[in-house]
C-alpha cells in the first residue's frame, strides 16, 4: 500500500496505487482490480459493453427479423438512425449528470431505465413498434461519457488517454461481439425447437439481462471519486455542490469542446454507422449467409480490443514527449488516414480486399476515438462533464447526419455511400487544426509564455468563488497538467504563477 499525504484540504489516506495531489491513479494497471481506481475502470467498461451489446443486437438479425416485420430499406434506415439519434440528447444530459451526482449513480440509473425497451424488442410486431424499441434502447449508448468521466475523475492526466482509451475501446467491443452472440444464440434457439420468427425475439432476453445485472453491479460496487462517492463528499464538506447553470455556461462556451463533438461526430460517429450497416452490406454484396456475414462484420467492432486503447496510448506518449500539440498532432493524421481508408472500403469490390481494407480501417478510425479523448480531459476541468457530454452527442449526430444522408433507403448504393463517407471524415478532421491553447498551444500555434496551467482554469471561477475556496480542484488539475508542455516542462514557470488574463 502507498502511504499518499494529504495537501491542504484533503486527509491523509492509503490507496493501493500511487496518486498524485487529486487522489487520481498516476499508473494503469490495466489487469489490477484495485479498489476504487481498477474496480471502476472495470466495472465502467463491462456496464458500456452491455449497453453496446443492446443497441446493437438487432443488425446482425436484420435479415430474420425484416422477412418477420415486413421491413422496407426505409424502415430498416429509420430504425438505424433511431438507435443512434435517441443518444445525442441523452449524452449531453448524462455529461451534467456526472458533474452533479456522479458517474455512478448517473450511469447505473440509465442503464435500468433503458434496460425495458431491450425486452420490449421481443414484441415488436410492425415497424413502428421496432424503430421505437431501437430508440429507446440507443440512449443507453449515453453511458460512454460516464465512462469517459469517471476514468477522467480517477486517473492523472499522464495516463488518462490510456484509461479512457481503453475504457472506451473495451465497451465499444460490444458493437463487434454482438454480431457474434447474436447469430450463434439465435442458431441455438432454432436448434433446441423454436421457429425462425421466434427465435430472434427469445435471442432478445440475453443482452436485456446483461444489461441489467451490470446496472446493479456498478451501482453496489463503485464508488464515484478516490475519496468517495458524492453524496458523501458532499455531505462532509469535501466537495461542493456545484452551480449547474455555470457548470453549463463554460462547458457550452468553450469553443474546444465543439470542436471535440464535430471530430468525434466523424469517428465514433462512422464508427456507430458501419456497425448499423456492415453486416447487411456483407450479406447482400457477396451473398454471404448470416453467420459469415455477422463473423466478417464483427471484426471491424473487435478491433476496438486493442485499436482505440491504443489511440489513447499514442496520445499519452505524444503528450508526454511533445505536449498538448503531439496529442493533437497524433489525432489529425490518424483520423485523416482513417478517412482514407474508407473511401477506399467504398471502392474495392472483391470480398477479400474489402475484408482487408475493413479491417485496417477500423484500427484507424477507433483509434481516432481514443486520440479525441486524449485531448478532451484538457478542455476543462470545471465542466469537464459537459465537454464529454458534447463531445460523445456528437458522436451521435455524426452517425445520424451520415445515416440520413447516404444510408437511408435506396438514394445510394451502400458502397457509395461508403465512399462519400470516407470524404467527410477528412474535411471534418480539418477543424483540429483550430483547437489553441494559450498555455500549450496548438497545431501551428506556439503557446503564449506568460500563460500558465492556472491562468487558464481559473478563468471558470469567479472572485467570489475563488475567496470562498471552491476552485481547489482545479488548481490541483492545472498542477497535475503542466506535463502537456512536454520536453518544456522543467524550464517551465511555476504552477504557483499569479494567474494572467488569457
Amino acid at each position: 500500500m502507498v502511504k499518499i499525504e494529504g495537501n491542504n484540504d484533503l486527509d491523509t489516506k492509503q490507496f493501493a496505487l500511487p496518486v498524485d495531489k487529486e487522489h487520481k491513479s498516476t499508473v494503469f494497471p490495466v489487469f489490477s482490480v484495485a479498489k476504487p481506481h481498477m474496480r471502476a475502470f472495470h466495472l465502467s467498461w463491462v456496464q458500456f459493453f452491455a449497453c453496446f451489446v443492446s443497441s446493437f443486437a438487432a443488425p446482425p438479425l436484420l435479415p430474420i427479423i425484416r422477412d418477420n416485420l415486413n421491413l422496407t430499406a426505409t424502415d430498416i434506415g429509420n430504425a438505424g438512425i433511431a438507435s443512434v439519434s435517441g443518444a445525442v440528447f441523452a449524452r449531453v444530459v448524462m455529461g451534467t449528470a456526472c458533474d452533479l451526482v456522479g458517474p455512478r449513480l448517473a450511469s447505473a440509473s440509465l442503464t435500468l431505465l433503458t434496460a425495458p425497451a431491450v425486452y420490449f424488442t421481443c414484441i415488436a410486431n410492425y415497424a413502428t413498434a421496432f424503430l421505437l424499441a431501437r430508440f429507446f434502447t440507443g440512449f443507453s449508448l449515453a453511458t460512454f461519457v460516464s465512462t469517459q468521466f469517471w476514468m477522467s475523475s480517477m486517473f492523472s492526466p499522464p495516463v488518462v488517454g490510456q484509461a479512457n482509451g481503453i475504457s472506451g475501446g473495451w465497451g465499444n467491443l460490444g458493437g463487434g461481439a454482438t454480431q457474434l452472440i447474436m447469430p450463434r444464440v439465435y442458431n441455438l434457439i432454432v436448434k433446441i425447437g423454436a421457429t425462425n420468427f421466434t427465435a430472434w425475439r427469445i435471442a432478445f432476453f440475453i443482452p436485456a439481462l446483461f444489461q441489467t445485472f451490470s446496472a446493479f453491479a456498478v451501482m453496489i460496487f463503485g464508488q464515484d471519486m478516490p475519496d468517495g462517492n458524492y453524496q458523501q463528499l458532499h455531505k462532509s464538506g469535501k466537495k461542493h455542490k456545484d452551480n449547474v447553470t455555470k457548470v453549463l455556461r463554460h462547458g457550452v462556451c468553450n469553443y474546444r469542446g465543439w470542436i471535440t463533438a464535430l471530430c468525434y461526430g466523424y469517428c465514433f460517429g462512422v464508427e456507430l454507422t458501419v456497425d448499423n450497416i456492415i453486416a447487411q452490406y456483407f450479406y447482400d454484396r457477396f451473398n454471404l449467409n448470416l453467420r459469415k456475414a455477422g463473423t466478417i462484420a464483427a471484426i471491424f467492432g473487435l478491433a476496438n480490443v486493442f485499436a482505440r486503447p491504443g489511440g489513447g496510448m499514442v496520445s499519452d506518449l505524444l503528450g508526454k514527449k511533445f505536449g498538448m500539440r503531439g496529442r493533437l498532432w497524433g489525432w489529425w493524421i490518424i483520423q485523416t488516414i482513417g478517412g482514407l481508408l474508407c473511401v477506399l472500403l467504398g471502392r474495392v469490390s472483391s470480398l477479400r480486399a474489402s475484408i482487408a481494407v475493413m479491417i485496417i480501417f477500423s484500427v484507424f478510425v477507433q483509434a481516432a476515438c481514443g486520440l479525441t479523448f486524449g485531448v478532451v480531459p484538457f478542455v476543462s476541468r470545471r465542466s469537464l462533464g459537459v465537454i464529454s457530454g458534447m463531445t460523445g452527442a456528437g458522436g451521435n449526430v455524426g452517425a445520424v447526419i451520415t445515416q440520413l444522408i447516404f444510408f437511408k433507403g435506396s438514394r445510394y448504393p451502400t458502397e457509395l455511400g461508403i465512399t462519400y463517407m470516407g470524404i467527410m471524415i477528412i474535411a471534418c478532421s480539418i477543424p483540429i487544426s483550430f483547437i489553441y491553447f494559450p498555455q500549450w498551444g496548438g497545431m501551428f500555434c506556439s503557446p503564449k509564455s506568460e500563460v500558465t496551467e492556472v491562468d487558464y482554469y481559473m478563468k471558470e471561477w469567479d472572485l467570489k468563488e475563488q475567496q470562498e475556496d471552491l476552485h481547489q480542484v482545479s488548481l490541483k488539475f492545472a498542477d497535475s497538467s503542466r506535463s502537456e508542455r512536454g520536453r518544456k516542462v522543467q524550464s517551465a514557470p511555476s504552477e504557483n504563477s499569479t494567474p494572467a488574463h488569457v
